[in-house]
């Protein structure tokens, strides 16, 4: 991930002691706004590094003028929540990571899953509009951006020979990650995105991958049909916002 980050702007903050690095932030930019997490190691905790580096973030973000920031941390660190209640922020949401268990599933003909090209970009853009609430300025700067990171495969779902939504899929340490999944709201409820979510599974599990993704907790939807689909939760993280 560090190494696709754009040359020109500042998003990785590093703290050192004796020349070791003991404490990391990262900003991570979408759309309109931006997710702050980060790691202190164990034995250099409450030593205020992690309130160091969070101020020095704090004023990048200022300047590049976020509408809204959320914190996360994994919903059982005790030094992440004791850090989030000394800052003005408050509970947002909660995230499942989710694990594939292999199940039997059967390739479904009627969807077709293609890589994203060029000519593809207003489609995308009017889905994260549609989907993810994006303002559409804000969606075309993002998939331009997020087309630049080397390890991303951008995919097209097709119905009846139309573009009907995206996905895209990470590839990092062995395992593969799916992000950004999203139909368009008038052909939803049809089917469509558990045979797409069907198909890529058996492709990716096809290639040796172990398959994982990410689902908001109160989204009843989309956690019955990945859990459907074979996926299991195993670790939570929690969303503030800050403000």
């Amino acid at each position: 991930m560090l190494q696709t980050r754009e040359a020109n702007e500042i998003n990785d903050f590093f703290h050192y002691e004796d020349g070791e690095l003991v404490g990391f932030l990262g900003l991570y930019g979408f759309g309109n706004k931006a997710e702050i997490c980060g790691m202190v190691a164990p034995n250099y905790r409450r030593k205020g590094i992690f309130t160091q580096l969070y101020y020095q973030a704090e004023k990048v973000l200022e300047e590049r003028g976020f509408k809204k920031i959320l914190l996360n941390t994994p919903s059982s660190s005790d030094s992440g929540k004791g850090f989030l209640q000394s800052i003005p922020c408050s509970y947002s949401f909660s995230e499942h990571q989710m694990r594939w268990e292999e199940t039997e599933l059967i390739h479904k003909e009627e969807v077709n899953l293609r890589r994203s090209t060029p000519n593809d970009l207003e489609t995308e853009i009017q889905l994260d509009v549609q989907c993810f609430h994006f303002e559409e300025d804000e969606a075309r700067d993002y998939n331009v951006r997020i087309k630049r990171e080397i390890m991303e495969q951008f995919y097209i779902i097709e119905s009846a020979g139309k573009p009907v939504g995206k996905m895209r899929i990470s590839h990092s340490d062995g395992e593969a990650w799916i992000y950004g999944f999203a139909i368009f709201p008038e052909c939803q409820g049809k089917g469509i995105g558990r045979k797409a979510l069907t198909n890529v599974i058996i492709k990716e599990h096809k290639d040796g991958f172990p398959i994982f993704l990410e689902v908001e907790a109160k989204n009843a939807h989309a956690l019955k049909l990945y859990e459907s689909c074979g996926f299991t939760s195993y670790h939570s993280q929690d969303y503030y916002k800050k403000g």
